[in-house]
């Protein structure tokens, strides 16, 4: 193959090695080299396009965190239902996107996992991180409005802390739940704070 436009390819094999690598290992204890043997290249390569294994891990994270928006804002605009049923039918969306078959997997919870730890040292993965808090409570503030008012906002930040505690736990091996039972886990939470609201989906 020749190597004139390669280096999109490389970027994204090195991503993808990078969540499988943590993945397998369960931690950010490997090495640029085991990721570039993992995307099969070499390692001056990977440190090439990206620098070092944070810089690389971050990409991994940019790419996760992509992908996870498209998704969502696919599903969200097919979520169909009259005034208050649409909007529950988002939020259930957005709930099941996040535990589905391709973001809920061991290697992109691994990652996950390690994206907190890194977060606590790290200024751009803290502010990734951020970025992906303040997306996810927006998108749960603009559905949950509709449904209970001025309780939107208490319940978008628990909810949204629900969906990060299943992610860890899953992580931690602690009460391990499958795609289906963590959104259907969710989903009680959602409809459990509408009723509390004493308001239910039309």
């Amino acid at each position: 193959m020749p190597k004139v436009g390669m280096e999109p390819i490389r970027r994204d094999a090195l991503v993808k090695a990078t969540i499988a690598e943590i993945g397998r290992v369960g931690s950010l204890d490997v090495t640029v080299a085991e990721i570039a043997r993992s995307a099969g290249m070499s390692p001056a390569l990977a440190h090439h396009y990206f620098g070092g294994k944070e810089q690389i891990f971050l990409a991994a994270m940019r790419h996760v965190l992509r992908a996870l928006h498209r998704q969502v804002a696919v599903r969200l605009r097919a979520a169909r239902g009259d005034n208050g049923r649409r909007h529950h039918a988002r939020l259930v969306a957005l709930i099941r996107t996040n535990f589905d078959d391709e973001n809920y997997t061991p290697a992109v919870i691994a990652a996950w996992l390690n994206f907190y730890v890194l977060a606590q040292t790290s200024v751009e993965a803290n502010r990734l991180l951020r970025v992906y808090h303040g997306r996810l409570l927006s998108n749960l503030r603009h559905d949950l409005r509709p449904i209970v008012g001025g309780r939107a906002e208490a319940l978008a930040v628990r909810l949204g802390a629900l969906i990060d505690g299943v992610y860890l736990r899953q992580a931690l091996g602690d009460q391990a739940l499958d795609g289906k039972s963590a959104s259907a886990l969710v989903i009680a939470a959602l409809d459990a704070g509408i009723a509390e609201a004493n308001v239910r989906p039309e």
